[in-house]
């Protein structure tokens, strides 16, 4: 029995696309679904190279090429890759997911390309709606709006990302989100706290060992870089890595290759970069304590997120923003809200340790509520105590205080606006860079 007539009836109704090309990209079989999804029913496809404005056999040479399926001389061995493309039809934008490979033929001397074709358009916009992105993170703040307005645009891009900013003020929060928002959202998410491990285990730690390259390495072990491939590889106080590694470190960012410890093998690995320092990198490099090269490797988008006293109008929605956190986490819904004397409060207070020890802040009145609501009583001790003393400053100091934080401000933004370079924003305040150096001790700033 002739099975070709059969199979080929079967394939017409099946819900993937299926191609059948030559070696030169000459199409010789397509099945209408195959068709309906890369042309159009009354235009048959005849080349690979030539769907619309998508050239097919270009993308499998480089789907290839990004597998490892390449032979000595550089050629795709012909082995199945996967890989997915959005294409413009005419009617409307299309994710296809598409599985190709050579396969034998008993009725021709060359191997034929078999393509199978997959639409994954809805699943992908299910995907958009339900991923957390922007809509997670409150903020009424001009400056911030502009930062999550630049994250949506460079989410999609492979750019590495460099936040800086206090402690506390959210940089791990934009980092996930930019991850989310990115089309390795699938993809792990791999965080490394670079000042939190030791100098003498960061190399380790960052690209892995094999067994015997030191004591107490009694088997390979995998970095983090091996464990983000494919995804994000979040580097927080990057600033904290010693000088020495961050030659390795370039490399390994510039090239997505490195050696474990202890071998000489290279690893290759897709990996999207963002680190974050509560540092100005610039300034280390000023003093040559951080690479120059590897600043710039890391800052292509250089966002600088404003501390939580620069942007006072964001404590409400944040605290609202935590109180509903607070309820789904089951705390009593009876005590999700701050009564006005809270409230002034905590907008009076400067907020040292920024929207993480806001969020304390509204869990510890949360616990401590006695009523239906927070009220000064309940807040940490330290919020009520600044509050106490400002009542008890004569008129004149709390003038004083109130010109300290304009003061302040003024030269927080006047770093922000020359990069951390002290000279010019010294002159841009119009002081000089003695006086500016004694008022950044003072007020504790380290730009």
């Amino acid at each position: 029995m002739n099975f070709a007539p059969i199979m080929e009836a079967i394939i017409s109704y099946i819900e993937e696309g299926v191609f059948i090309a030559d070696h030169k990209g000459n199409v010789i079989y397509q099945n209408p679904t195959a068709t309906e999804l890369l042309g159009s029913p009354d235009k048959p496809i005849t080349k690979l190279r030539d769907i619309g404005d998508f050239n097919l056999q270009r993308a499998l040479i480089k789907a290839a090429i990004d597998a490892g399926e390449i032979d000595a001389t550089g050629r795709p061995t012909g082995q199945f890759v996967k890989f997915e493309h959005k294409i413009n039809t005419p009617s409307g934008s299309r994710y296809l997911e598409f599985y190709s490979g050579l396969v034998d033929s008993d009725e021709s001397k060359e191997r034929l390309r078999l393509i199978l074709v997959r639409d994954r358009t809805e699943q992908r916009r299910l995907e958009a709606v339900f991923k957390p992105g922007v809509d997670d993170f409150s903020t009424n703040d001009p400056r911030m709006m502009e930062i999550l307005n630049r994250i949506q645009q460079v989410a999609p891009t492979n750019a590495a990302v460099l936040l800086q900013g206090e402690s506390g003020s959210g940089k791990t929060q934009i980092a996930r989100m930019i991850h989310q928002l990115s089309d390795r959202a699938h993809k792990p998410f791999v965080e490394v706290n670079c000042a939190a491990i030791p100098e003498s285990l960061i190399e380790s730690e960052l690209f892995g060992h094999i067994k015997g390259s030191f004591t107490g390495a009694t088997q390979d072990r995998a970095g983090r870089f091996q464990a983000a491939d494919g995804g994000t590889l979040f580097l927080d106080e990057v600033s904290e890595i010693p000088i020495h590694l961050q030659a390795k470190l370039l490399k390994a960012v510039q090239d997505q290759s490195f050696e474990m410890v202890g071998s000489d093998t290279s690893i290759n690995v897709d990996v999207r970069i963002i680190s974050a320092s509560n540092r100005h990198l610039r300034e280390q490099v000023d003093q040559n304590i951080f690479r120059a090269d590897l600043y710039y490797r890391l800052a292509v988008i250089p966002l600088t997120i404003p501390s939580l006293r620069e942007r006072p109008g964001d404590v409400p929605v944040l605290i609202k923003h935590f109180c509903n956190r607070m309820a789904r986490r089951g705390y009593d819904n009876t005590k999700m809200e701050c009564n006005a004397e809270a409230m002034k409060l905590m907008l009076d207070y400067p907020w040292p340790g920024n929207v993480r020890e806001l969020e304390n802040a509204v869990e510890h009145g949360i616990i401590c509520a006695q009523g239906d609501s927070v009220g000064p009583e309940s807040l940490p001790q330290h919020i009520q105590e600044f509050s106490q003393r400002r009542r008890n400053l004569p008129a004149a100091q709390t003038t004083n205080m109130a010109n300290d934080h304009v003061q302040r401000n003024q030269i927080a933004n006047a770093l922000k606006e020359t990069q951390g370079n002290k000279s010019h924003a010294a002159q841009l305040l119009g002081i000089d860079r003695s006086t500016l150096w004694r008022r950044m001790q003072r007020f504790g700033l380290t730009g």
